[in-house]
């Protein structure tokens, strides 16, 4: 724990991050750079990572200790959410932080009910939305609930904050703050294919995502048929509940021989440099780092128009496709990869689009500017 309650720069208040944190994906490192960048700017951060009682705290969580991000393992037993409401109060009250940052619905229900009780400022960073069975959207609601009490509400695009202020949000503690990226050197291209054990001349679309409905790795799948006249083969990283109906699906269609399943892949956004084209077939989505990613890394692009992603990836920077529809998708992939210098051009624009309009810096500095406006309206004072 820092040795004093007091941020080293003023204009920095003292942030505790909350997040029950999967394996991987988009939220995991927005979080992550946040805190870094925070840290490396001189402010105190934190991060309380909710995890099963015999879960340790995984290495890329515990590696941000050395960037001065301190790192407190809650560990929570399964539905235990009394014990879990006592766990964030605790560490609240011993931590002092100056904002309560909370991401995913749990700690935005839970951890924003105890930090309600301890009088502490409260902002969480809506992510998305999934959708899917009746569970999962009364936990949205609920959450959802929960975020019209919160002082304030990032949500990362503009679709999200219209459905956050349809359902009740007051639009004063709102705003819209996109993902950012930071600079990561990809891997030389023979390289990244090498170490995806892909062959080196075939080519290559790339798929990363969580495997779950929302994703909608199945409409890729459904789109492989009608282009097995191009010898390409397809690249998915990452993992989920999916993965073994899908790889059954896909011998199913013939195409088994064209996939390559490879897992989580850590620092996979280095491996982007391998794809001759991008694929992003979500179903929904608010601000996705895997495609400001393959957008840095100079990658042609195909993508659904769901969510954020049409003001991610303008017209010129890549080609939309509407969502669900796998023909639609097919023709995309098609045109992309037989008109290799259109598709150079497009993959340079969104290039310098990304490191334009999509950089860590700017990013850091409206979270700033949002606590600062939260926590004057906390004192009373005029933002």
């Amino acid at each position: 724990m820092p040795s004093s309650v007091q941020s080293p720069r003023p204009d920095l208040p003292r942030v505790l991050h909350v997040l029950a944190p999967g394996p991987f994906g988009g939220m995991e490192s927005v979080v992550a750079m946040l805190a870094e960048e925070w840290a490396a700017r001189g402010g105190d951060v934190g991060v309380a990572l909710v995890l099963d009682t015999d879960c340790p705290v995984p290495d890329r969580w515990s590696a941000l200790e050395t960037a001065g991000v301190e790192v407190i393992r809650l560990p929570v037993p399964h539905r235990a959410y009394r014990q879990e409401w006592r766990l964030y109060r605790d560490s609240f009250h011993g931590w002092h932080p100056d904002i309560i940052h909370c991401h995913g619905y749990r700690p935005d229900i839970l951890a924003g009910w105890a930090a309600r009780a301890l009088g502490l400022a409260r902002v969480s960073t809506v992510h998305g939305f999934t959708g899917g069975d009746w569970k999962n959207r009364l936990y949205e609601r609920l959450q959802i609930r929960a975020l019209a009490r919160f002082d304030g509400v990032i949500a990362v695009s503009r679709p999200i904050h219209d459905r956050l202020a349809a359902a009740g949000v007051p639009q004063q503690r709102l705003t819209v703050i996109p993902n950012a990226l930071r600079g990561v050197a990809p891997v030389p291209r023979l390289a990244a294919r090498s170490a995806l054990g892909v062959s080196a001349d075939a080519p290559l679309l790339g798929w990363v995502g969580r495997i779950s409905a929302e994703k909608g790795l199945d409409v890729l799948l459904a789109a492989i048929p009608s282009l097995k006249d191009l010898p390409l083969a397809i690249s998915v990283v990452g993992d989920g509940p999916l993965r073994e109906s899908l790889q059954e699906e896909a011998r199913r269609l013939g195409v088994a021989d064209r996939f390559r399943w490879h897992g989580i892949v850590e620092g996979a956004a280095r491996y982007s440099s391998a794809f001759d084209c991008f694929v992003l077939s979500s179903r929904t989505e608010g601000t996705p780092i895997a495609l400001l990613e393959a957008m840095a890394a100079g990658v042609p692009v195909v993508a659904t128009a769901v969510g954020g992603v049409p003001d991610v990836l303008r017209e010129g920077d890549g080609l939309l496709v509407p969502s669900g529809d796998p023909a639609a998708l097919a023709a995309a992939i098609r045109v992309t990869l037989t008109d290799r210098n259109a598709a150079a051009q497009r993959a340079e624009r969104a290039r310098s689009r990304v490191s334009r309009d999509f950089a860590a810096a700017p990013w850091l500095e409206r979270h700033a500017g949002f606590y600062r406006i939260i926590l004057a309206r906390k004192r009373g004072e005029s933002a």
